[in-house]
């Protein structure tokens, strides 16, 4: 582990010196090896450490290993908490249910970082099972070096470190450490692909555990750039910079949902439609009556934060003759409304329309539209009707939509 301590003392350095650190401490060769090398570390680098231990209960023997880690720690002098859960299953794994159990003690330990085990062998099992699972490129990417949980550091400081150099440390070193009887038990998703799959991709290709790690650091670079584009989207549009945590928070959502999903930041909302961002107030919107154009050049529609102008033309608009005395009402859309902007296509619902615009849904329905009593005249970006349309050179008004957003 020579090289990977040399490179891990020097970007720990930065982040850790003068804060409290936390090990996650199961009593594994993994925590143990961690454990010991952050007690020699912590000195040099300026940070306090201590240890936590989860005991699930799942085991017969977990309060042997309890036992294990508050003996291992008094001998080292490392300040130990044991926090004893309940793993609630709830239509989870197992495994998923006392990852999230554990996550909740990190939580709500009182420290600016919290430092766990795994390495590269976890990353790599944790990329294949990821990927087996259908997972997209944060999936992918799998575990982070350094990210957040709430408002603390997350690190783990052996992720670029394989289980045999881990075990070779080990030893060489005199340690002790106990053994999860669970851990043999391929039952378990992630035994499974340890115990039987692991060995089989060895004999073809000895090194894919490294190959998936660095496949997940692409990955991840990859969700960096993602972070950056967000960032830079926020600061065009003049909104205050979210803080890393929600920022990957933010994505998440996005990266789970995709244009379901609604995040509200800094009094907006931000939706994603067909790769794209799209901004709307966070407020709720202001109820809209219906208004009767007066053959006004400019119409303010504040309730629906906009403007309707209207441009004399000819031969593309709105044909003056077919107006002709009468009255042009701004309605928002009916339920069922058609349109026929083309005359070289059939009449079709606005909803199609709409969608072969790209326009969001959310959007549709507090669009101005222009309405002849109960007939549809004209609707922003999809255009006048063909019984309306002006032809040749005849004279014609041309409505536009400005949002005040745009």
């Amino acid at each position: 582990m020579a090289s990977s301590r040399k490179r891990l003392n020097a970007s720990l350095a930065a982040d850790l010196r003068g804060k409290h650190l936390v090990a996650g401490l199961s009593g594994g060769v993994d925590s143990v090896v961690l454990l010991h090398w952050l007690r020699e570390l912590a000195p040099r680098q300026g940070f306090t450490l201590s240890a936590v231990h989860v005991h699930h209960g799942l085991s017969a023997n977990a309060d042997d290993w309890a036992r294990f880690c508050r003996s291992l720690c008094r001998g080292w002098g490392v300040p130990l908490v044991v926090r004893r859960v309940q793993v609630r299953r709830q239509g989870k794994g197992l495994e998923a249910a006392a990852r999230e159990a554990r996550r909740a003690v990190f939580s709500g330990l009182k420290a600016d970082a919290i430092a766990l085990a795994h390495q590269l062998d976890d990353q790599a099992e944790t990329v294949l099972l990821n990927l087996l699972r259908g997972a997209g490129t944060r999936g992918a990417a799998a575990m982070p070096a350094a990210g957040t949980l709430g408002a603390k550091l997350l690190v783990r400081p052996l992720l670029g470190v394989s289980r045999r150099e881990v075990l070779t440390y080990a030893r060489a070193h005199a340690l002790a450490w106990i053994e999860d009887e669970s851990n043999r038990d391929d039952a378990l998703t992630r035994n499974f692909l340890r115990l039987r799959v692991g060995p089989l991709l060895a004999q073809r290709f000895p090194r894919w555990r490294e190959s998936l790690a660095r496949a997940a650091r692409h990955f991840a670079s990859k969700e960096l750039d993602a972070n950056r584009a967000l960032r830079a989207f926020l600061e065009v549009q003049g909104m205050r910079a979210p803080s890393e945590a929600k920022l990957l928070e933010m994505l998440k959502q996005f990266n789970a949902s995709g244009s379901r999903t609604l995040v509200e930041h800094d009094g907006r909302q931000l939706r994603v439609f067909r790769g794209r961002m799209r901004l709307a107030p966070a407020r709720k919107p202001p109820p809209f009556s219906a208004i009767d154009w007066q053959g006004e050049t400019r119409l303010a529609i504040p309730s629906l934060d906009g403007e309707l102008r209207f441009r004399r033309t000819q031969g593309n608009g709105i044909a003056l003759t077919r107006i002709d005395g009468r009255k042009l009402s701004v309605r928002l859309r009916d339920a069922g409304g058609r349109l026929q902007p083309d005359a070289r296509r059939p009449r079709r619902t606005l909803k199609n329309l709409f969608q072969e615009a790209g326009v969001p849904a959310w959007e549709r329905e507090r669009l101005p539209m222009l309405f002849c009593g109960s007939e549809l005249v004209w609707v922003p970006g999809l255009g006048v009707d063909v019984s309306w349309q002006a032809a040749g050179s005849a004279r014609a008004i041309l409505p536009e939509w400005r949002p005040a957003s745009a």
